[in-house]
């Protein structure tokens, strides 16, 4: 697959308020593959491939304010593709 890969972590309130299936959702209207975890200090770790221009828009709808819930921060970090990944799903 050709592209990037786009690893975010979103602080702020996104666990139990449907912020993963939403991360999905916009994910799969984009392209992209990959998936959306909730982790143990209370942020969801994104991990999205595709094409750079549809990762960047992911970026954005996770800053917009327009998310379940309240992002307070997103750290992010772009790197090169890895392969096994299909559809995006919500680990």
């Amino acid at each position: 697959m050709t592209g990037v890969r786009l690893t975010a972590w979103v602080r702020g309130r996104v666990q139990g308020v449907g912020f993963r299936w939403w991360t999905r959702a916009r994910a799969l209207e984009l392209g992209l593959v990959g998936w959306a975890r909730n982790t143990d200090d209370g942020r969801v770790e994104v991990v999205a491939q595709g094409p750079e221009e549809s990762c960047a828009l992911l970026l954005d709808l996770l800053r917009s304010g327009d998310t379940p819930g309240r992002v307070d921060g997103v750290v992010e970090r772009w790197s090169e593709t890895k392969g096994g990944l299909r559809g995006f799903v919500e680990r």
